[in-house]
């Protein structure tokens, strides 16, 4: 008998250490999530994880690819991983943290109460001389039938109305070439007006296995990214904001990520934007 998912959740906070995993890789109430590359998930990955690929959270219709898929998409992608309610999930990927926040952000909009995300995922679980292996488990189907959570959903209308709202910081996570509008990714380029740039880049600590900033508070302030106010992330497809939306809920800011993103704003001819 598995303990309940509240038991894990005080060994295995919101950003865990892979010291605080390994202690945990053989109970029954977790499911580990792979979202490193292919190529990378079949040479080594954390023994126990269920590969996702990052194509699998995303809609992947143009011009917003990386919208929310259909939650028939959903409900397939977590009965295959075996999903239930009292299960303790950890993500992790071999970027830094894009993919896992993204998840992380997709457990946040299915409800669910119980998830994790590997500070560091692969690079530094390795480098910290944590096992890996090649061998492959199958979890067995649950069936699922979710219900999506759209507070921490931010739609377009949602960013317009922050563009003159007080109360709310926009934060563009993607470069400052592409924030300046140097840059082309889209029909249009430049920003959504008002937005702060905080590249997803300076938030993970490149010296230290890719984990998060120390400093992450400070960081923000700086910026004017309060956490006294909403905020609403974003970047391209919602695959860099992944990681700043998991920064804002590990400092208790009330975040919402934008999931249609640059590619949705800087392909409609109607939104406005600044250069």
């Amino acid at each position: 008998m598995s303990p309940p998912a509240s038991a894990l959740s005080s060994s295995l906070p919101m950003l865990c250490e892979p010291e605080q995993l390994v202690r945990h890789l053989d109970d029954p109430g977790l499911i580990i999530v792979d979202l490193c590359q292919d190529e990378v998930f079949a040479r080594y990955h954390i023994p126990g994880a269920v590969h996702v690929r990052p194509a699998e959270l995303i809609c992947g219709i143009k011009p917003a690819t990386g919208k929310l898929p259909s939650i028939e998409q959903l409900n397939e992608l977590f009965a295959r991983l075996g999903y239930a309610t009292d299960k303790h999930i950890v993500a992790y990927d071999d970027e830094g943290g894009g993919w896992a926040g993204r998840f992380f952000w997709t457990l946040d909009v299915i409800g669910h109460q119980h998830s994790s995300c590997l500070n560091g995922g692969l690079i530094a679980w390795i480098a910290e001389n944590k096992p890996v292996t090649t061998q492959l488990v199958t979890p067995t189907p649950t069936r699922v039938s979710l219900k999506i959570e759209p507070r921490v959903i931010a739609e377009k209308q949602d960013v317009m109305q922050a563009i003159d709202s007080p109360d709310t910081v926009i934060w563009d996570a993607r470069s400052a070439e592409e924030y300046a509008g140097i840059k082309t990714t889209a029909a249009r380029d430049g920003h959504i007006p008002g937005a702060i740039n905080l590249d997803w880049l300076e938030v993970m600590d490149r010296e230290n296995h890719l984990k998060l900033r120390k400093n992450l508070r400070q960081i923000l302030d700086d910026r004017g990214i309060s956490g006294a106010r909403t905020v609403i992330t974003h970047c391209q497809t919602h695959h860099r904001s992944g990681l700043t939306y998991l920064v804002g809920r590990l400092l208790g800011i009330n975040i919402k990520a934008y999931h249609g993103s640059w590619s949705e704003w800087g392909n409609d001819p109607l939104t406005p934007i600044e250069k």
